[in-house]
């Protein structure tokens, strides 16, 4: 196995413990709510939430034959003039940054960070540190963290992957946006023409 090998499963176990599990428990130990807003319901919000855990598995896939399946990862048709180093490197690069960028957006957000749309409770609008270069840097970093291990491991399922991923989120922004400009009305739209929706 290949250093890239090694670190990629785990800095992904590292990536989704903190962004979602560490980050929830912490949530709901402070405020006694659970922040996972998904749901079972045929909606449009519910059902990007579906298609997103259908993504994580896929990234898992890629991962798991790219780590410990070499030889059947030649199936997942691999970019081969993608496959060099110099593209690699600056994959683990892009993905710290996303890493690092969504644990400080997180922690801007603080009560009011949501897996999902709250609808039952009334969050803080957040304008303030990251949130003045976009109206949505965790998002963004996610984006980022999926074009990072596209560059890692460049094959069909991880560039599907980073294209679907793109697409549901900018779903799921416009889904929030419309919820924000109800919660919040002109105070969001205010915010909403001073700063872009990603950067």
């Amino acid at each position: 196995m290949n250093f890239y090998q090694i670190a990629l499963p785990i800095f992904t176990v590292i990536f989704l413990l903190q962004v979602f599990v560490i980050r929830s428990l912490v949530l709901w130990k402070k405020t006694g709510k659970n922040p996972f807003m998904f749901s079972k319901s045929d909606g449009a919000h519910d059902y990007a939430g579906k298609v997103y855990k259908l993504m994580v598995v896929g990234t898992w896939i890629s991962i798991a034959m790219f780590s410990f399946f070499d030889s059947y990862y030649k199936y997942l048709l691999p970019i081969w003039y993608l496959d060099m180093e110099w593209l690699r490197i600056s994959g683990v690069g892009v993905v710290l940054l996303a890493f690092v960028w969504i644990i400080v957006a997180q922690f801007q957000m603080k009560n009011s960070w949501r897996i999902g749309i709250d609808y039952n409770d009334k969050t803080e609008l957040i304008d303030s540190g990251l949130f003045q270069i976009s109206r949505n840097p965790i998002f963004l970093g996610v984006i980022v963290s999926y074009i990072g291990t596209f560059l890692i491991i460049p094959n069909l399922l991880s560039f599907c992957i980073m294209v679907l991923t793109i697409v549901i989120l900018q779903v799921q922004v416009r889904l929030e946006e419309e919820y924000l400009i109800k919660l919040h009305g002109d105070e969001y739209n205010v915010y909403k023409n001073k700063v872009r929706r990603w950067i």
